[in-house]
């Protein structure tokens, strides 16, 4: 059901970019369309992903969905640092991160436990995923502290500050690229790491023209959204990070979203929270030392400087992942809470914006 509504929204991408071609519509219009048409385009790039990996091997499908799963939020990401909109794409990462912790994790934790009671997970793997997620906030964080602390009377100027944020995202890489040589190589790997077995659905030519072509749609759309961004937000009378930090992760996974509440939904939570904790992890160590390390390279340098309500949010959203995980088991009542933690974010983003 829910997948054929995706696939009949897939009507609003060439409707969105007939309307911003001809100049019909206003900027708002032309915001919402663009992000509702993002969402199945997510979606696709997705299911194009597992398609291909399933006729590469467990391994190497492992390895394309651990590099592709978050591409278009990467694409929406690079289109808005092409446009200088520095803000958003520094929000559209704390965003992720915290609302994979949170949102989908705790909306996960909460149908699940609605439905099956107490639901058990692998401690092992959900606490590599937790180590692995406070590193990397540790990684997000130190430029940050760097930024806004003055020791001994010295504080980073704009120049050190990126080239502070081009080491440490070097280091995330590494970091990442040893994280999954464990994961999906190393002896004893956890189970929700391998890429599935179920058969293709389609070709392999198929699946990777279907790749193509939604990675462009992707592109094509995502450039049409940032370009609405700044009047969208003064007409609404939103704070360009309150939308990197809320909309642009939600359109850009909200279709992996769904698939890891329905997993909690069937009782495999090691599923669903490997995607959660996944999903975040990636952006972390992969989307956000990609897109500084682009930044050079498209002469649009981003220090990964965060202000200190999103430290807040990141350092919050990390601890309650590593306290959920401790125990190896979950309730609805931990999903309600980390979706308060949320909630309670979101207000205090939206009053400070």
């Amino acid at each position: 059901m829910v997948q054929k509504i995706l696939y009949g929204m897939l009507v609003l991408v060439p409707i969105t970019i007939a309307l911003h071609l001809l100049g019909i519509g206003g900027h708002t219009l032309i915001f919402v369309l663009s992000a509702l048409s993002l969402i199945p385009l997510a979606g696709v790039l997705g299911t194009a992903t597992e398609e291909t990996a399933i006729y590469t091997g467990p391994k190497i499908g492992s390895l394309l969905n651990a590099t592709l799963g978050n591409m278009a939020e990467l694409i929406i990401a690079f289109a808005a640092l092409r446009e200088g909109l520095e803000g958003v794409v520094r929000a559209s990462i704390a965003g992720s991160i915290i609302g994979n912790i949170l949102i989908v994790l705790g909306a996960s934790l909460f149908v699940g436990g609605l439905k099956n009671g107490i639901q058990t997970f692998d401690v092992r793997e959900a606490s590599t995923n937790a180590t692995m997620m406070t590193l990397a906030v540790i990684s997000l964080v130190v430029p940050g502290l760097f930024w806004l602390t003055d020791a001994d009377g010295v504080r980073l100027d704009r120049h050190d500050a990126e080239r502070l944020s081009d080491g440490v995202a070097l280091i995330m890489l590494v970091i990442y690229a040893a994280y999954l040589y464990f994961t999906l190589f190393q002896k004893g790997a956890s189970r929700s790491k391998v890429a599935h077995t179920e058969p293709a659905t389609m070709s392999l030519p198929v699946a990777i023209g279907l790749l193509i072509a939604a990675t462009i749609a992707v592109v094509v759309v995502s450039e049409i959204l940032v370009g609405v961004i700044e009047p969208t937000a003064e007409s609404w009378g939103l704070s360009e990070v309150f939308i990197g930090l809320i909309v642009v992760p939600l359109v850009g996974n909200i279709a992996e979203h769904l698939v890891a509440v329905k997993a909690a939904w069937n009782n495999d939570m090691d599923l669903s929270m490997g995607i959660a904790l996944g999903s975040g992890l990636q952006v972390a160590l992969f989307v956000a030392p990609v897109l500084v390390l682009l930044g050079e390279l498209v002469n649009k340098p981003i220090p990964m400087i965060f202000n200190s309500w999103e430290l807040i949010a990141l350092i919050a959203a990390v601890l309650l992942a590593v306290a959920i995980s401790q125990d190896g088991e979950s309730n609805w009542l931990e999903g309600a809470q980390l979706i308060a933690v949320y909630l309670l974010l979101g207000t205090a983003f939206y009053f400070a914006g």
